[in-house]
Order: structure tokens, then sequence, then C-alpha cells
């Protein structure tokens, strides 16, 4: 086995040094805008109510976006349900 040499760094420029510099540095400007954008109580709150409308589309409504009447009734019946046996609740304690 032959012994190889570690290959030597390419020789860069100060010029190629400050161009890359640059770069990195606006690229970490990009991230820390697009982080404090995402931080931000109004976007946070926007996205939690995009995810929240898209669960309940995909609850209601089929793949080929028909209203899937069938989850909606057994949905709508639970509701019902509950809501009856909190008024007979109510009720007997009354």
């Amino acid at each position: 086995m032959a012994d190889k040499a570690p290959a030597k760094p390419a020789t860069r420029s100060a010029q190629q040094i400050e161009a890359d510099l640059a770069a990195t540095r606006e690229r970490l400007a990009g991230t820390i805008d697009e982080l404090s954008f995402r931080a931000q109580p109004k976007e946070i709150v926007n996205r939690a109510v995009e995810d929240v409308k898209l669960k309940a589309n995909d609850a209601t409504h089929t793949p080929d976006g028909e209203l899937n009447t069938q989850k909606l009734g057994m949905a709508l019946g639970g509701v019902a349900a509950i809501l009856l046996t909190l008024g007979i609740i109510r009720r007997a304690r009354s």
C-alpha cells in the first residue's frame, strides 16, 4: 500500500475569501429574516388556523372533494347524543 500525501488545499486569494464571506453573510441574513417572520405570533396563529381548516376539510370531505355525509352524520349524531346526555343530567339535578 502506498502512502498518499494529504491533498493540499487550494490556495484562495483574499478577494475570493471575502466574496465567500459576503455570500455566507447574505445567506445567514436571509435565514434570520425567515425565522423571525415565522416566529411572529400573527404568523403562528395563521398557520394554526390554516391547519385546523385543512383538518376539518379532510374530516368532512372525500378525496374527490365531495361532502362525506356519512362521517358528517356520525359526528353530528355524536354531538347530539352528548348534548342530550348533558340535558338529562342537568334536568335530573334540578
